[in-house]
């Protein structure tokens, strides 16, 4: 029998407040029950737009103009509202720090469960339900405004499940969750949909974590749909056309001239070994990735003493809180003029909090942080860094012009994509000119969240830019392909301590989770960390071209 449709767009079109141009141009789509769906796309595609759009927030809450019709589980989202497409869709947006609206994380999954009339025993158990399924029951006791980003994602995703929505439309919702965080997402989005039947909508930069799950690639270009496939179709579609459309493991097959692109890590090692690839016989190459002397050197004397020049130095530094949490323990790191440092760990280990150390935004309990002149910090939310009706009101239009976003001058920041916003913030924060100096510290809390390939080259060219000039750079992330790019030294943190502080083909090699997909597919072979890398290894094997 066949499906009932649960998501409907007719002859779909939307226009922002002040808009030059449609975001959204003429959508017609139906996404029937029980299917899973990701909506790609490049930064301003249109993805969060149509995302609002479904969730009934445009044009109600945003403003604007549409034309059309879209209905979600039968009902129309012009009639009903947000609040009566709420009934049957979960919504996540990307910034999950503007839904939330409790205290503590107990108190916010059980909001939608009493506001439906549930019973203290059905709130009770749906609370602990929901809590084992996106691993948060270590949190539930804990104060919203002490969580991560990460561990923030996690409670709004769990406070959507909470009521067993039909629809559930996410925006983004792997950007600020650690790898193994992600992966527990991706799992639990695909036993929901499979053993529940639950519609998953997902908008998404980072394709490979979610793909393996998809029935369907929904794919935007310039507010219109572009391609509605299957993911291998998509792929092909993708590195035909738009390499950002595209995932590491697709790219290193198309590198390699190889056609049988993989939707899957194990779909992409059954592939090379069906060509006779053997990761045995190309044992991990140093030379490859070998960090230059300035890193090797900052390394050595990370874990001594640190030069008196650097550019950050923290000793000893300890973030401990009124009710007994050490959030930093001892932490010692030292980043020297010009180098890049990776920062990565699970969500909670402590790297925002670090970051706003070097910024100077805390006080350390002990210890200490000190940089030898201007920091320029980016945080995990870069929209509050745009405080105006219009986004040339908040950055020059020389600062836009750099950031390619001269266009968007008259927008307003919340009818930006999270790419665009964080291009724009990021442009803002390291301006220097007219009587401001150039940072010598530059700080970034997860600068890739919602960018697409495209715009992320665009922030490796900046981090490069600042690195030349003599500023330390150091960026949270994780993502490991930004890390091996961009970084020549990855610090892994946990629980509040450094566990590892490496040149970065040593960290992001070899492991489950924190790899790159090139990385995971070889098995660490030849320290590829890139797919053009990788491409190379393949070369030499005599697989592909």
């Amino acid at each position: 029998m066949e499906r009932r449709v649960a998501i409907q767009l007719i002859d779909f079109s939307y226009k922002h407040p002040e808009g030059s141009r449609k975001a959204l141009d003429d959508i017609n789509v139906s996404i029937r029950e029980g299917e899973f769906v990701i909506i790609a796309g490049e930064s301003g595609a249109g993805k969060s737009t149509l995302v609002r759009a479904i969730a009934g927030l445009a044009p109600a809450f945003d403003g604007g103009t549409a034309a059309g019709s879209i209905s979600v589980c039968g009902l129309n989202t012009r009639d009903n509202g947000p609040a009566g497409i709420a009934r049957v869709c979960g919504t996540v947006l990307q910034d999950p720090e503007r839904q939330v609206v409790m205290n503590t994380v107990r108190a916010e999954l059980a909001l939608p469960l009493e506001s439906r009339g549930n019973s203290a025993a059905a709130t009770a158990r749906g609370v602990e339900e929901v809590s084992l399924l996106l691993g948060i029951g270590d949190l539930l006791d804990r104060r919203l405004q002490d969580l991560s980003g990460g561990e923030l994602q996690r409670v709004s995703i769990a406070a959507a499940l909470a009521v067993r929505p039909a629809v559930l439309l996410l925006d983004e919702p792997t950007s600020q969750l650690d790898p193994v965080a992600a992966d527990d997402l991706a799992w639990s989005l695909r036993r929901l949909n499979e053993e529940q039947g639950i519609t998953v909508v997902v908008a998404e930069q980072r394709l490979e974590r979610l793909l393996p799950a998809a029935d369907r690639v929904l794919a935007l270009a310039d507010g219109a749909i572009a391609c509605d496939s299957g993911p291998e179709e998509f792929l092909r579609w993708g590195s035909a056309g738009t390499a950002s459309l595209s995932t590491p493991a697709a790219r290193l097959f198309v590198a390699s001239g190889l056609t049988d692109l993989p939707i899957s890590v194990k779909e992409a090692k059954a592939s090379l070994a069906r060509k006779g690839f053997s990761v045995g016989d190309h044992p991990p190459d140093e030379k490859m990735e070998a960090p230059s002397k300035r890193s090797r050197l900052a390394v050595r004397l990370s874990r001594s003493n640190p030069p008196t020049d650097a550019a950050l130095e923290i000793s000893g530094l300890w973030d401990e809180r009124p009710d007994g949490r050490a959030i930093l323990k001892g932490i010692n790191l030292s980043v020297e003029p010009g180098e890049v440092i990776a920062l990565m760990g699970r969500n909670g280990a402590g790297k925002s909090t670090l970051l706003r150390h070097a910024a100077g935004l805390l006080q350390p309990s002990r210890g200490s942080a000190s940089v030898s002149g201007r920091v320029a910090y980016l945080s995990q939310t870069p929209a509050a860094y745009l405080a105006g009706e219009r986004l040339g009101d908040c950055v020059p239009i020389e600062l836009l012009e750099e950031a390619g976003l001269a266009g968007l001058a008259d927008r307003h920041p919340r009818d930006l994509s999270g790419g665009e916003i964080q291009r724009a913030a990021l442009a803002l924060v390291t301006a220097s000119g007219a009587g401001v100096e150039p940072p010598t510290m530059v700080l970034l809390d997860e600068p890739t969240r919602g960018m697409d390939l495209g715009n992320a080259e665009g922030l490796l060219a900046r981090i490069s830019y600042h690195a030349s000039q003599g500023a330390g750079v150091v960026v949270a992330t994780h993502d490991p392909e930004l890390a091996a790019a961009a970084a020549q030294r990855t610090v892994l943190m946990g629980e509040g301590t450094v566990l590892v502080d490496a040149p970065s083909v040593e960290v992001l090699t070899g492991g489950w989770y924190f790899a790159t997909e090139t990385a995971r597919i070889l098995d660490g072979a030849g320290g590829a960390l890139l797919p053009q890398q990788g491409a190379a290894v393949l070369t030499a094997a005599g697989v592909g071209r």
